[in-house]
């Protein structure tokens, strides 16, 4: 089947990049699995944090925020919910707390006590400092890659399940890709394979950047007997020994590990969940008695912990949109356009600055390569 543009990858990275590309272009997206979002878009925290992240992510987060808001072709009403996301520090904490804050946008410094109004179950007596971003919101994370899914396919872009690459090789200007659904042409490639993205372009020929897949897990435990959390904030350490966020009723607690893994559909490390369990009950006062449900899935990181968007430098036609890590559902918005617009030869409304902060042909990746 041939096509103008091939998008490997069925997240939301993918799915949003083919429906901003579909009005103007062919595209196909090719889902390995048997359906969209199956990976790391699944598996999310699905919260928007303006303050995440290093600064061009920030720049990233709030290019992306009018459009979370008000999602125009994907959405009728808002992407976002209140939520809230709130930092606490101990006193070995405090210069990861201070250096989160530093460049911020929107935090305010709390007292313990105040944390601990906001989160009851918090120990007043073990908080040296507290923040909160009053703006974090919850995202609608199912809606918004169903509803890009949507506009794909109404402006005539296919995704195929079950199409897991084989062979991908270019030949007069044209790619080729083999999978178990088919063989599948088009001049230019995008490369959203998240942990296996690397792969991928080592296959195609093209250099890798360096990724490195890091599993994350999380539980779900019984909401605390005698509290209302549905108003609660997330609520997390600030040097990412933990976090806790109110989900359906329930408390969502991830040991925030980055543990470097090999691609793949990744479970969770039962000895590294009970540690940063055990790491979330010395911060409460409540015990940790039963988990209802478990899993991990996979951030996928560029060596400097920036998103690698745009052409391969050395092969024409490979369009890399990867590395988002722990950013992708909230930076989906505004990589997808920058994506869009790199393939069409648009100039892009972000500043010069971000767009090459994100080039796959900055110093900080072709130093990785050699």
């Amino acid at each position: 089947m041939k096509t103008d543009i091939l998008v490997i990858g069925g997240g939301i990275a993918g799915i949003s990049a083919a429906a901003r590309l579909a009005p103007e272009a062919s595209v196909t997206v090719l889902e390995a699995e048997a359906m969209i979002g199956h990976h790391s878009s699944g598996r999310s925290a699905a919260i928007f944090i303006r303050n995440y992240g290093n600064a061009t992510l920030r720049a990233l987060n709030a290019a992306s925020a009018p459009f979370l808001a008000a999602p125009e072709g994907v959405s009728e009403t808002s992407l976002l919910s209140p939520r809230g996301e709130m930092l606490v520090a101990t006193e070995a904490d405090l210069p990861h707390y201070e250096a989160y804050l530093d460049g911020s946008d929107g935090l305010e410094r709390l007292s313990a006590q105040q944390a601990q109004e906001l989160v009851p179950i918090l120990r007043a007596d073990v908080i040296a400092a507290a923040a909160i971003e009053w703006d974090a919101q919850d995202i609608d994370v199912d809606r918004m890659l169903q509803g890009f899914a949507r506009l794909l396919r109404a402006h005539g872009g296919r995704i195929v399940n079950n199409a897991r690459v084989q062979s991908i090789a270019r030949r007069d200007g044209v790619w080729t890709v083999t999978t178990p659904a088919g063989e599948f042409s088009a001049p230019i490639v995008i490369n959203v394979a998240g942990g296996w993205a690397d792969q991928l372009a080592e296959m195609a020929g093209v250099r890798a950047v360096g990724l490195q897949p890091l599993r994350r897990s999380a539980a779900l435990i019984p909401a605390p007997v005698g509290h209302d959390i549905n108003r609660w904030p997330l609520f997390a350490n600030a040097s990412d020994q933990w976090y806790a966020k109110p989900e359906a009723g329930k408390l969502m607690i991830s040991p925030a590990e980055e543990d470097p893994v090999e691609p793949h559909d990744v479970w969770v490390d039962d000895m590294v969940l009970a540690e940063g369990l055990h790491r979330f009950e010395q911060a409460v006062t409540i015990p940790v008695t039963r988990v209802e449900h478990s899993w991990a899935g996979m951030r996928t990181f560029a060596p400097d912990r920036t998103p690698v968007v745009g052409f391969a430098p050395e092969v024409d036609g490979f369009f890399w949109l990867a590395g988002q890590g722990g950013y992708g559902m909230q930076t989906a918005p505004a990589l997808s356009q920058l994506a869009a617009d790199l393939c069409l030869g648009r100039r892009s409304a972000l500043d010069p600055k971000v767009v090459g902060a994100l080039d796959p042909a900055r110093t900080s990746i072709q130093s990785q390569q050699g």
